[in-house]
């Protein structure tokens, strides 16, 4: 089934369920394959293939609200299904904040090729995907004789969906997705066993890294580990990696979000134009990178999609409002989910950042820990690597920073120049002074 033969069924869809009842209705229609390949420790480990259609419908009726989905796409089978949501609806709690968005939202959507479907997609097949698996496994298992375990994957997906909302708005999209990399583990000779990956995800097959890169890089991660333990508790200054950051901007996302600020626990609420951060704090959510992991040109709700300046210089701009909470608190919605993340970059090098330091932690990654979104409170286990005067000294683990959001983001001294490419939260290394560390 086309695009084409999507959005015929989606309007008939539509149709059907307002012949039965329905004031508005939402359908999406979508056809989804998914490949995943495994090597492991030199054996075949997965294989797997899934491809699903799926239809969900969403009811609007005198103030009543339902969703529902279903994988049998035949007529005879959806007609029976749509006339039995219609009717499940009626018997639901009045919520007078359920609505389609007023189509005034749907205006304005951009005439671009945001190249998010790869043309060669069916070229590449089963003994290509097989292969890099096993070839980015080879090379990380054969580059260090202190391997304990080596996992290497491969996997592509394939979308295409349309949607239909009752209220004149239509869209359609394709996409493709493929990733590769590599996770090890290694000897530390004492017991221990550090752990480090090196994943990809680009649009484009031909975009995916050099495999020498994924595999290697795995590797070098995992050894650098070898000898982590914690330090003594105190401030430090902090560069954040690149591909790290996005654990600190989640406890930042939360509370960003209108239905966080409607049931009042977002220490965000009310501030908007004011200072939450460093002059050295611009977010952007921007929708139409080429090739974007979040790319797009309207939500999940038709909203035609805008790039958006969320905190400029430090200032609080906009939250994220969807249509539902944004009726319910009286403000203009723009979207309650996240498109492609940046933030206006600095000059330096991780490199640079990292040799600026005098006394600091330059981290790695997050191990769980938490975040209040009511106080803004935080407290988060790191992994990463001692630096002394601009030099490596050596891994730390088994630590965690703390503090307050409210607080926090006005430590941010620098931002580098080295955005994360493959999510699509593509924030660059960051900086920070006097960081609290609890360790020893």
């Amino acid at each position: 089934m086309d695009n084409k033969e999507k959005l015929e069924l989606a309007r008939w869809a539509v149709k059907q369920a307002k012949s039965h009842g329905a004031e508005e209705v939402s359908v999406d229609v979508a056809q989804s394959r998914d490949i995943e390949v495994e090597y492991r420790d030199g054996q075949l480990d997965k294989l797997k293939e899934s491809t699903q259609n799926a239809l969900d419908v969403s009811i609007y009726d005198d103030n009543r609200y339902s969703s529902h989905g279903t994988n049998d796409l035949r007529k005879g089978s959806l007609e029976k299904f749509i006339s039995e949501a219609v009717a499940m609806t009626k018997f639901l709690t009045d919520d007078p904040y359920r609505k389609l968005p007023d189509p005034k939202y749907y205006e304005g959507r951009k005439d671009i090729d945001l190249k998010l479907f790869d043309p060669d997609y069916k070229k590449v097949d089963s003994e290509q995907r097989v292969k890099i698996s096993r070839d980015i496994e080879s090379i990380a298992r054969n580059s260090s004789d202190k391997i304990l375990s080596c996992t290497a994957g491969y996997s592509d997906s394939f979308s295409e969906s349309v949607k239909v909302n009752s209220n004149g708005f239509e869209g359609e999209s394709s996409r493709t997705a493929f990733s590769a990399g590599a996770e090890v583990t290694v000897d530390d000779g004492k017991g221990g066993r550090p752990y480090d990956w090196n994943y990809a995800t680009v649009r484009y097959f031909k975009y995916l890294p050099d495999l020498e890169f994924l595999g290697k890089v795995a590797v070098e991660r995992a050894l650098d580990k070898i000898g982590q333990d914690k330090m003594k508790s105190g401030k430090y200054d902090m560069v954040v990696e690149n591909r790290s950051a996005g654990r600190l901007f989640y406890s930042l996302f939360s509370p960003m979000k209108a239905n966080s600020l409607q049931q009042k626990s977002s220490f965000l609420e009310g501030k908007l134009g004011e200072k939450i951060a460093s002059d050295k704090f611009t977010l952007i959510d921007d929708p139409f990178i080429i090739n974007g992991l979040g790319s797009r040109l309207y939500d999940g709700e038709g909203m035609v999609t805008r790039k958006r300046v969320k905190i400029d210089k430090g200032v609080l701009i906009e939250y994220f409002i969807d249509n539902y909470y944004g009726n319910k608190l009286g403000m203009e919605p723009n979207s309650g989910s996240t498109t492609n993340i940046t933030m206006e970059q600095g000059t330096k090098t991780l490199d640079d950042l990292v040799k600026g330091m005098t006394k600091g932690i330059l981290v790695t990654g997050f191990i769980g820990g938490n975040s209040n979104s009511t106080t803004g409170d935080f407290s988060i286990g790191i992994v990463g690597l001692y630096v002394e005067n601009g030099r490596i000294v050596r891994p730390v683990n088994e630590m965690n920073i703390s503090g307050n959001m409210n607080e926090f983001w006005k430590r941010l001294a620098e931002v580098g120049n080295d955005p994360y490419i493959y999510s699509s939260w593509r924030l660059p290394s960051l900086y920070f002074t006097e960081v609290q560390f609890s360790g020893i």
